[in-house]
């Protein structure tokens, strides 16, 4: 009987020897969670372009002639659907009053809700390194004596045509096709004329299949846009003091621009960071009264009088033109990683 005992006691204690290490066994080779990455809000985007023509609204700010540009934007996500932006961007341009370049300072607020991804803030466009142009040789009409030398078209220009503008931008994501978007612009002081400018356009974009390309990595989208331009009436520096039979005037106090009508359509060829853009570009401003708005240094001739133009110049900077762009762009947090 003691051995039946004794055995039995020794069976009983293998076996909770045996639960028991099959209960450990469990907890220590349980699989670990996945270890999750931590969150990084900072992100910075950046990059650079060169075209043939730096179009600004339809209306060539490099004189038809090559561009090159680059942009920083520091940007903080406070979570997956807002985000806040600051950044600079540098353009060189080619306007009548001699600068060359354009530096811009932005920021802005970015939120998301749903397939709407929204856009408001700031923008300061600066054009360092002008002089005072008037139309009187030597100077001294409307800038210093001896200033500049007039102009073919005797168009002026202020030294300075810094200004800023606040913006609203929205666009919607249908699919992974095709989005639609609306933007707004307001400047009480566009282009430091005096004048108030008001922008809105409509944009679209279809982007093709990735299956149409196979394993190549390169991708193709077509997109446009339509706006206007809604300008207001100059300070008296822009006015004008003559004027021509049947049209009104003379305006010494300043001259209401014209507003007008801009558009663009171009197909985009994509690789990596890199974007290809073929684009049409056009506006239905006349080239009389393109010259009043843009003070055209390369403005001539005598046959396009308007009421703001009496003179009669043309300028070719706002007419029908093809713009190529070869441009890069990367974000820290998804291309240098």
């Amino acid at each position: 009987m003691k051995k039946i005992v004794v055995a039995s006691a020794a069976v009983l204690a293998m076996g909770m020897s045996s639960a028991s290490a099959a209960d450990l066994g469990a907890k220590l080779y349980k699989k670990a969670p996945p270890i999750v990455a931590a969150y990084d809000p900072w992100d910075i985007a950046f990059g650079a372009s060169i075209t043939n023509n730096y179009l600004f609204r339809g209306i060539s700010q490099s004189n038809n002639k090559p561009s090159v540009s680059a942009y920083f934007e520091p940007r903080y996500n406070v979570n997956k659907d807002l985000q806040l932006y600051i950044g600079t961007s540098a353009s060189s341009i080619s306007f009548t009053n001699r600068a060359a370049l354009e530096i811009d300072g932005y920021f802005g607020i970015r939120p998301t809700w749903g397939a709407a991804a929204f856009d408001f803030g700031f923008w300061y466009y600066g054009y360092p390194g002008g002089q005072c142009i008037d139309g009187t040789i030597g100077g001294g009409g409307v800038c210093p004596v001896g200033s500049n030398v007039a102009l073919p078209a005797l168009n002026v220009m202020k030294k300075d045509v810094s200004f800023y503008e606040g913006y609203a931008k929205v666009n919607y994501t249908f699919n992974d096709y095709f989005s639609l978007g609306g933007n707004a612009y307001y400047s009480p002081n566009f282009l430091n004329t005096g004048a108030e400018g008001t922008y809105a356009s409509i944009t679209g974009k279809a982007i093709a299949p990735s299956t149409w390309f196979g394993s190549t990595g390169l991708g193709m989208y077509v997109s446009g846009e339509f706006g206007r331009q809604w300008l207001g009436t100059s300070d008296s520096f822009y006015g004008t003091t003559f004027t021509n039979p049947g049209f009104a005037g003379p305006f010494p106090g300043g001259i209401k621009y014209a507003d007008y009508n801009t558009w663009n359509i171009g197909v985009g060829f994509t690789y990596k960071v890199f974007t290809l853009d073929l684009r049409y570009s056009d506006t239905n401003l006349s080239k009389g009264d393109c010259n009043a708005f843009t003070s055209d240094f390369t403005a001539s001739g005598v046959n396009n009088i308007t009421a703001i133009n009496p003179g009669g110049a043309s300028s070719s900077w706002c007419g029908a033109t093809g713009i190529v762009k070869l441009s890069a762009d990367l974000t820290a947090m998804s291309n240098l990683k």
